[in-house]
């Protein structure tokens, strides 16, 4: 499994613009498929929301294969 960790320069960063930004998604609608396809689980519970708020202390997991940590 990849992990990652990732910096947040600011309150929150949204969970598109971090999977863009990490090049895990190319373009905001894989990163849509990603969260459509139920690939994604914010600290242990699928997320449904493309823009869900990330804040220093969750723990994101893209099926087995990543796991990136917000700090």
């Amino acid at each position: 499994m990849q992990k990652h960790t990732f910096q947040l320069t600011s309150e929150f960063i949204e969970l598109i613009k971090l999977l863009k930004l990490l090049g895990i998604a190319e373009h905001g609608s894989e990163a849509k498929m990603m969260v459509d396809n139920e690939d994604i689980k914010l600290n242990g519970t699928i997320e449904s929301r493309y823009r869900a708020k990330l804040r220093a202390g969750d723990k994101i997991q893209i099926g087995d294969e990543i796991e990136i940590t917000i700090e």
